[in-house]
């Protein structure tokens, strides 16, 4: 049961550290990762929010 709720509130802390998808942030978290790492679907977010906004 500890390690049930351990993995709760880990996961919990994990989520609200991203940061929203289109924020400033986000895009400038995006800029500094490798293009080769990003995910379809970051790519397509990326410029949705940060190249034609």
């Amino acid at each position: 049961m500890k390690k049930l709720l351990f993995l709760i509130v880990l996961t919990t802390q994990l989520v609200a550290c991203s940061a929203e998808v289109g924020s400033d942030a986000w895009c400038d978290d995006l800029k500094a990762k490798p293009k080769a790492d990003w995910s379809a679907n970051e790519a397509k977010d990326y410029a949705k929010h940060c190249l034609f906004n």
